[in-house]
């Protein structure tokens, strides 16, 4: 099975140094590592060269001009520009748990995708990290709060049985998924534009095609950083999006991937 790691970003190179650290330091490397820009600036650019310089993992960039929130529309673009079998998916905001693609991919399978937990680093910490480049946390950190998730019990994780439905847990900085159940709902839904419910739209059309939903509890972890939330001005229109996919139950969206695949 081979795997990518999907990090999506936008303008905050600072906390990608962080990621992406993390993501190099995984005791199980992924096969490609796929960051999605959403517009960023040179400084990003510079930094991803940078990595890619060394890195033992192909990185590949996938940009595109910054025309507002369109995180739907480079999602599609980078998966499109890979031909892995598995995805495993994060915010450019989340720094890795050591353990965090090896647990993803143990726990990967077929007719199933997974979601998992974000611990997250309290404001005041955050110059902190980011000035001493930390990357590891446990149960004692001073930076952290959501304490009982940064617990790597993975015996526990198979307690956790896979169920239907989106759950109330679901995180989109944490998920991984199959390829082919990704692209046999086309993707993304690219009317979702500005911030919200992009993510959890996807969750529920997988769902809806018989995909079933797994809870990583006590691995596949992240730590986020704390940051001001984006703009919600077009959450209203995007959560009718997401109404009309549940109502109808909605499997393949029109404007998804399928433009992009050779």
């Amino acid at each position: 099975m081979t795997s990518a790691l999907l990090i999506s970003t936008y303008n905050w190179p600072e906390a990608l140094r962080l990621v992406m650290i993390s993501a190099l330091s995984q005791t199980d490397l992924p096969n490609k590592i796929l960051i999605a820009d959403d517009g960023s600036g040179k400084e990003t650019e510079e930094l991803i060269r940078e990595l890619q310089l060394k890195s033992s993992v192909p990185i590949l960039h996938f940009h595109q001009t910054d025309k507002g929130f369109r995180k739907a529309k480079i999602l599609n673009k980078a998966i499109a520009g890979t031909n892995v079998d598995y995805v495993i998916q994060v915010d450019g905001d989340c720094i890795l748990h050591p353990n965090f693609v090896k647990d993803h991919l143990s726990f990967a399978e077929k007719g199933m995708y997974l979601y998992g937990s974000r611990v997250n680093i309290l404001p005041t910490a955050v110059g902190k990290i980011f000035k001493t480049k930390k990357i590891y946390f446990n149960f004692l950190s001073s930076e952290i709060k959501n304490r009982t998730r940064t617990l790597h019990i993975p015996f526990l994780s198979r307690l956790y049985k896979s169920h239907e439905g989106i759950s109330k847990k679901f995180r989109g900085c944490n998920v991984s998924f199959w390829r082919d159940d990704f692209i046999a709902v086309n993707g993304y839904n690219e009317d979702f534009e500005g911030w919200g419910r992009e993510d959890s739209d996807l969750a529920i059309r997988l769902g809806n095609n018989h995909i079933k939903a797994k809870r990583l509890r006590y691995a596949g972890i992240v730590y986020h950083i704390f940051h001001k939330i984006s703009s919600k001005d077009h959450f209203e229109l995007n959560d009718k999006i997401q109404k009309d996919t549940i109502a109808n139950r909605t499997v393949r969206v029109l404007n998804g991937i399928d433009k992009y695949l050779k």
